[in-house]
């Protein structure tokens, strides 16, 4: 008679163990979704900033087309670069934070700056060009933007940070293991040179 109490505290006990768990499993899990979601929103941000960066490039061959006639080459070579970083922004935006996605973008944003780099370089022995009021204001917008960019990855950069060492923390790696969170990767550009936002100067 006394056995069946005893099973009885035994299986509740168990059962109050199983919720336990259970709540426990449903804590991690939903933090792991917030912070996945607050890192997907913030290259959202990233996202729009480069998009306005795409618009503004083919407006700034086609005004500096005019007066870099002998510089075909660099301008298509700007338009490709800038084509290709496109492409791999909408790989990126469909799945921020993924590893192979992100060193695309990165590959072809540094490909992007480097041309870019080239065109303002070749643009100093263009005096007109320099003076120009349409350039100056696509000069404008571009540093602008490129401002915004920066700020808009380190926010993403953050974002990201946050969700991995939440991920990788004990027993919290169990969960994301189980349930295939991955480690995200940051949004960063390798060559130290490559950092700092390229010098327009017209």
């Amino acid at each position: 008679m006394e056995q069946l109490p005893i099973l009885a505290i035994g299986l509740i006990i168990l059962l109050g163990l199983g919720i336990i768990f259970l709540l426990f499993f449903i804590s991690i899990y939903n933090g792991l979704i917030a912070k996945k979601n607050r890192f997907k929103n913030s290259y959202g941000q990233i996202d729009v900033q480069l998009k306005r960066r795409y618009d503004l490039i083919p407006n700034l061959v086609e005004a500096a087309k005019g007066y870099m006639a002998h510089e075909k080459q660099t301008l298509e070579a700007v338009i490709m670069a800038r084509n290709q970083a496109a492409n791999a922004g909408v790989k990126a935006a469909a799945n921020p934070g993924d590893p192979d996605s992100m060193k695309s973008l990165m590959a072809a944003e540094s490909s992007l700056g480097g041309t870019l780099g080239r065109l303002f370089a070749l643009s100093e022995a263009y005096p007109d060009l320099k003076a120009n009021q349409n350039m100056m204001q696509l000069q404008e917008e571009l540093t602008s933007t490129e401002n915004k960019v920066g700020f808009s990855r380190q926010a993403f950069n953050d974002s990201v940070m946050d969700y991995n060492i939440y991920r990788e923390t004990f027993p919290n790696i169990l969960v994301a293991g189980t349930l295939g969170f991955a480690t995200a990767q940051q949004f960063t550009l390798d060559n130290p040179t490559e950092r700092e936002t390229p010098k327009i100067k017209f």
